[in-house]
């Protein structure tokens, strides 16, 4: 169209000085609103005045595995200096420009509490580099990154470490309490006559070991029957649970066959050969699927090993710096990260709701909705956990009586939603699933050319959390 226009003002004769020069706007005018009508449109950055932008550089994990199976023999603070030289060799940033490394963990090995520190020290950090770790369920390394946020965003550090482990083959036994105070009281016995009335005094119960359980302590209830009354009270069948496991599956074994789980990197386990990929990827069959027995609730409960997420061993990392820094040292950044937000709801009803209430104060706090949102990456702990927070996020009559709003928040398009597999597939271990969340977004952003990341999450307690990731300038 221009192309004509601009051929008739040419041809225009010369006594027509006035009316080329008002075709000369015309045509200018024309072109603007033709090239505005073809070319798509860029949503607004999210970046606020006077807010320093945080980006994440790179974000690795070692392959995730079953527990019980290649890091059997290991120790938590192996696997997370594993995933720091993954980072470390996959960025070459020098180890002495790194201000500060934040680890999340949930079941803690005693020996080392602070296995951020252990770990960091392990895979070559100065002495003088300080380490921490935090604690906040299954949304603990999220808790690692927003605390290496913060850190930057004060001016604390321009370079920050952030990351999660979790080992479930080796997870602390204790004695039972009545033994654990005799055992102390002995240790503090000065004669022999106080050591052996003390010894008489134990019985065959005292020897019952302290299993730990994924459970609540304020209700005591674990976290798989909390997921089938969450089913249940949504009404949310064994099919339809059935049916999202097997697609959390069938994805993550395309993505992974595709090349697209590029933040996984190689481990070669002491003793064993070199681990290359998580090993939890298991798609199968609805009549297979179909074949086992509900797991928590029996015999009528509709939560299944096929349908749960998995216990996991595995560690990510994940390296943030301000802008100006990461520029600096020649990093093109992948992501900035944005807007968060942290939720508590009750701990026993909607223990696992977290997504639902975290998302939509997520999207007010940037002055965005849900259509503006590109990709969609949700924890999945369960099937029916995941199936519950979308029909509660698409329901007006949730929103009224639950979360004080007058209207629904809307479901993710399940086109946008956890594409390359989620932690039914991938596996869950509990401290390094929000980084993997966060750097898949990220690659997902790139990869299907969008702008706008939503990670969200639930964790035990009955908490939540949210973060908006945007893609870095291509």
């Amino acid at each position: 169209m221009s192309s004509m226009l601009t051929h008739a003002v040419r041809n225009l004769p010369a006594s027509s000085t006035w009316a080329a020069r008002g075709c000369n706007l015309l045509l200018f005018l024309l072109i603007i609103t033709f090239l505005s009508a073809v070319q798509p449109k860029s949503k607004k950055t999210l970046a606020k005045s006077g807010v320093k932008n945080i980006v994440v550089v790179e974000g690795v994990r070692i392959p995730f595995l079953q527990s019980g199976t290649s890091y059997a023999d290991l120790m938590p603070h192996d696997l997370a200096r594993a995933a720091l030289q993954g980072l470390l060799n996959r960025t070459s940033v020098p180890r002495d420009v790194v201000d500060y490394i934040v680890y999340g963990t949930v079941i803690q090995e005693v020996k080392t509490s602070n296995v951020a520190r252990e770990a960091a020290l392990g895979a070559g950090f100065s002495d003088k580099t300080p380490a921490h770790t935090v604690t906040m369920a299954c949304i603990s390394s999220n808790q690692a990154m927003t605390t290496g946020v913060g850190m930057i965003a004060a001016g604390q550090c321009d370079v920050v470490v952030a990351g999660g482990v979790e080992l479930m083959s080796d997870v602390p036994i204790r004695h039972s309490r009545k033994m654990r105070k005799t055992m102390l009281t002995l240790n503090r016995a000065k004669t022999l006559g106080q050591k052996l009335s003390l010894i008489s005094k134990i019985r065959p119960d005292y020897f019952a070991p302290e299993l730990p359980a994924v459970a609540e302590f304020s209700t005591s209830e674990t976290m798989g029957h909390s997921a089938d009354r969450l089913a249940a009270a949504f009404a949310i069948s064994r099919l339809e649970q059935d049916e999202y496991a097997l697609r959390s599956h069938t994805l993550a074994k395309k993505a992974q066959d595709g090349g697209l789980l590029l933040d996984v990197v190689p481990f070669k386990v002491p003793g064993k050969d070199t681990v290359t990929k998580d090993n939890g990827i298991r798609p199968s069959s609805m009549e297979q699927m179909g074949k086992l027995k509900p797991a928590f609730v029996k015999p009528y409960g509709t939560v299944t090993a096929a349908n749960s997420s998995f216990l996991t061993d595995g560690a990510s990392a994940i390296l943030l710096m301000s802008e100006e820094k990461a520029l600096a040292m020649g990093y093109k950044p992948k992501a900035y990260l944005r807007d968060f937000v942290y939720v508590s709801q009750d701990p026993k009803d909607q223990l696992l709701l977290g997504p639902t209430y975290a998302t939509p104060k997520v999207l007010e706090k940037a002055g965005l909705t849900m259509a503006d949102i590109d990709v969609f990456e949700f924890h999945e702990a369960f099937a029916g956990q995941i199936l519950a927070n979308l029909k509660a996020m698409d329901s007006d009559w949730f929103a009224q009586n639950y979360m004080g709003r007058k209207s629904k928040v809307g479901a993710p398009p399940l086109e946008k939603f956890n594409t390359w597999g989620g932690s039914l597939s991938l596996g869950h271990p509990f401290g390094a699933t929000g980084c993997r969340l966060v750097i898949t977004a990220a690659h997902r952003l790139k990869k299907e050319g969008g702008q706008y990341g939503l990670v969200a999450a639930c964790a035990a307690g009955g908490q939540g959390h949210a973060m908006l990731v945007e893609l870095y300038p291509q």
